[in-house]
């Protein structure tokens, strides 16, 4: 099995173990994303572990202990983004399995349980179409400033979702045209959308349009664009002409 493969089926499988979970009716609203997050780790680890036990590991819900950083190949995961969402029963959260190899985000899988859709890089969908209108992807809770201020001087509509993936899915699926997030993120927050995005031919990069970086023995890795690649410029030119005023 491929990595693209293995973290397709990875991805795919823990998303169907979530569900699981929350339809089981175990669990109280409050707990639920707990026991979904411990459950979907427990499989993600111990099944990385086992097919690919040379390589490095950084999960949200694990402490590190440091050994990944002297690997050139590390496996980044984030087993239910969007906890709320999940907790919610909305359509808008994610399991993400990325692949760090030297730094850059190589491969990935991004599985939308919600909407019984994975996509990844070994199955790079075409580019869609652009909207008419363009659309910029927010948060649904709280938008980040930088962002509402970009999209206002592109004339975008704002469009308010949940987790990190299924935002930048949603710019992968063409359902919008732009992701500028400026409120603080991890490594296992976009790794693996990063990597899928850039499969599909989007332009995927920090904030100010340096590259990203993973693997880093502090994970906060705080910004992420992730648009179509002619909108690109247009995004940076405003968004640094918004830091320097």
């Amino acid at each position: 099995m491929t990595d693209a493969e293995l973290a397709a089926h990875l991805a795919e499988t823990a998303g169907r173990i979530l569900l699981a979970v929350r339809d089981s009716g175990v669990f109280s609203a409050k707990a639920l994303g707990k026991a979904g997050d411990q459950t979907a780790n427990q499989f993600l680890v111990h099944a990385l572990r086992e097919a690919r036990p040379d390589d490095g590991l950084l999960s949200e819900e694990v402490k590190c202990d440091g050994a990944r950083l002297g690997m050139s190949r590390v496996w980044i995961i984030d087993p239910v983004d969007g906890t709320r969402e999940y907790g919610e029963a909305r359509p808008d959260w994610a399991v993400h399995v990325g692949l760090s190899i030297d730094g850059e985000p190589a491969i990935g899988a991004v599985a939308l349980p919600g909407l019984g859709v994975t996509l990844c890089t070994g199955k790079p969908a075409p580019l869609a179409p652009a909207n008419a209108t363009l659309r910029m992807l927010v948060s649904r809770t709280r938008p980040a400033a930088e962002a509402v201020a970009v999209a206002e001087a592109m004339g975008a509509e704002l469009v308010g979702m949940g987790s990190a993936g299924a935002k930048a899915m949603a710019v992968v699926r063409g359902e919008a045209d732009i992701y500028l997030h400026t409120g603080g993120q991890y490594e296992w927050d976009n790794c693996a959308p990063a990597a899928v995005a850039k499969a599909t031919g989007l332009h995927v990069s920090r904030a100010d349009g340096a590259p990203l970086r993973y693997n880093n023995e502090d994970p906060y890795l705080p910004d992420l664009l992730i648009c179509r690649p002619e909108l690109a410029e247009r995004v940076l030119g405003h968004f640094r002409a918004l830091v320097l005023s």
